[in-house]
């Protein structure tokens, strides 16, 4: 799912960015000895993605403190539903309250867009992807939550796949030579995709030996003309600006995935609150 030292330190970093010296309104506000409960909950519709990372936020600003699950990843919850409550320290609690709500709201976020363009192509056999049109340094989890919301990743970075484009090309002298020089400089194991923006483009990847083929933002005619051409030598993905409006259409010219940027680099975050509900001491 993800690396949980990166994720802690990662955390570490965010509540020193948000606490620095010390919550001055929480401190000077409510007794040291106050204890509480806090319930999480949904204020509009979608799907939940990162109750195990506000989990681990609020163990970090304090270990005594008793979180339960009301809902599970993955879980389509309705307005209003409770999704997790937090016991203990009203002090730990509020402390924690800001960045567990800030990842728990985006990562639901992006796991109900995702939900949402894979109902739109439900019942095809393509496949959703993400890009990595990331937020900087929340890769590892927009990458969750998209896979939480039923989508796939992409390549995670530079560094673990092929991805041939325009500039590329350009650098190379041509979508053979570029092919030709990865080729030679890869694992065996490891595949090619090429960008492609023309029906001649497409050709000369599939002379060069691409493993895969992107169409990018190519009319659906065009692709679907493509996706004749490469008669199964290729897989193909389709990408460039497909939206909820017009995702059935492109998976409808045959192509094999589909990647969209929009699953994490516009997303809009899911309203999610938490209230105390409870003061004993």
């Amino acid at each position: 799912m993800w690396s949980k030292w990166e994720l802690q330190r990662k955390l570490e970093e965010w509540l020193q960015e948000d606490i620095g010296f010390g919550d001055i309104t929480t401190n000077s506000t409510i007794p040291e000895q106050e204890q509480g409960t806090g319930i999480i909950y949904a204020k509009e519709s979608g799907v939940i993605a990162g109750l195990a990372v506000a989990e681990q936020v609020f163990h970090l600003i304090d270990s005594s403190l008793v979180f339960r699950r009301l809902a599970e990843e993955g879980d389509w919850v309705e307005k209003g539903a409770s999704l997790a409550e937090v016991e203990g320290s009203v002090r730990s609690i509020l402390s924690g309250e800001r960045l567990a709500l800030n990842l728990l709201q985006h990562l639901s976020g992006i796991a109900t867009r995702t939900h949402q363009y894979v109902q739109a192509i439900a019942g095809t056999k393509v496949r959703l992807v993400d890009t990595r049109k990331t937020t900087p340094g929340m890769r590892m989890l927009e990458k969750y939550a998209v896979r939480v919301g039923g989508g796939h990743n992409h390549r995670y970075g530079l560094y673990d796949a092929v991805l041939i484009k325009d500039n590329h090309i350009k650098g190379a002298g041509g979508i053979g030579n570029a092919v030709l020089a990865a080729r030679a400089a890869i694992p065996h194991t490891m595949k090619i995709e090429v960008e492609t923006e023309t029906l001649t483009q497409v050709q000369e990847a599939l002379d060069a030996g691409a493993d895969i083929i992107m169409l990018d933002n190519m009319p659906t005619d065009v692709m679907q003309e493509a996706v004749q051409l490469i008669n199964g030598r290729a897989a193909v993905e389709a990408s460039g600006g497909v939206t909820l409006e017009t995702i059935e259409s492109v998976a409808k010219t045959g192509v094999d995935v589909i990647s969209v940027g929009a699953l994490t680099h516009s997303v809009r975050a899911l309203d999610i609150s938490l209230d105390l509900n409870q003061r004993k001491r």
